[in-house]
């Protein structure tokens, strides 16, 4: 099979998707197919005219290329790819449509209000803190802080508005993070992520020995965790494979945080983690997400 992988691109995010990218690449090279590395670039369509691969491994993160955007130009061109669609995708980047879709199916979600102008900023009510501020329209916890009282988040919320043009202040979930995974519809083992700074940030994610993941062995909890994940899932019209992440209280209770329509692949990534404890090793995880 003739298989472009799209990988960098312009975001906050380029240095992680060049090294899913690359990992992705090496593997399906492994498998026998005929791969092209190509950057996300305006001559991309005409790149792609010239090669007509037969599919498109998407390995962007960010915007552009995990919100849509470049989906839909896939779509346009009749060339398949990996993942979500472009609706799918659209959605999910944005995390404060996300939590309003999933919480009208009765799942719990860290309250929050959204910031998208200084004046939203001056008109705020919020008054409950620590609280957790982060860009709507990021991955990789960039741009996330902890914040806590309301002078600290006017100031991190003017800082973060030069940057992007959506906020949202959450409130902060005391337990413990953990993350499920799916892999064409099929539900992976739960990890617990267990960040050694206490918040599981860039720094966090992509730094060897600064988390530790633990396979959840509590049937109960990871029973519910993957009932919902399926719910979420299936609504969302996720594809392929995903990665979807929650917050557990001291009590038990389950918090939805945000989807993952394309995890990361690098060698700290999570969906691979989880795929190996069921015996799909790196190659052929990669060869079921391209079938």
């Amino acid at each position: 099979m003739r298989v472009v992988v799209l990988m960098g691109g312009k975001s906050s995010e380029r240095e992680i998707s060049l090294k899913t990218g690359k990992a992705i690449s090496e593997a399906l090279k492994r498998l026998g197919h005929e791969v092209y590395e190509l950057d996300l670039s305006p001559e991309l369509p005409c790149k792609l005219l010239e090669l007509k691969p037969d599919k498109v491994f998407i390995a962007l993160h960010g915007r552009p290329g995990e919100d849509g955007t470049v989906q839909g130009m896939l779509e346009i061109l009749g060339i398949p790819y990996t993942g979500s669609d472009a609706i799918s995708s659209a959605v999910c980047i944005d995390k404060d449509f996300t939590k309003r879709i999933v919480q009208s199916l009765g799942i719990k979600t860290p309250k929050w209000e959204v910031i998208s102008s200084e004046e939203d900023l001056e008109n705020l009510r919020w008054d409950s803190f620590p609280a957790v501020l982060k860009p709507a329209r990021e991955g990789s916890s960039i741009g996330l802080e902890i914040i806590k009282d309301k002078k600290e988040l006017k100031e991190k919320a003017k800082e973060l508005l030069e940057r992007t043009e959506k906020l949202i202040v959450e409130e902060f979930i005391e337990g413990i993070d953990l993350t499920v995974g799916f892999l064409k519809g099929k539900v992976l083992p739960v990890i617990e992520v267990k960040p050694k700074k206490g918040i599981y940030d860039y720094e966090s994610k992509y730094t060897k020995g600064k988390t530790e993941y633990i396979f959840l062995d509590d049937e109960t909890l990871k029973k519910k965790l993957q009932e919902i994940s399926e719910k979420i899932y299936k609504t969302l019209n996720l594809r392929d494979f995903a990665r979807i992440d929650y917050r557990v209280d001291r009590k038990g209770e389950i918090y939805f945080l945000e989807v993952n329509t394309i995890p990361g692949m690098t060698e700290l990534s999570l969906l691979p983690m989880a795929a190996k404890k069921v015996g799909i090793d790196f190659d052929r995880l990669i060869n079921i997400i391209i079938s």
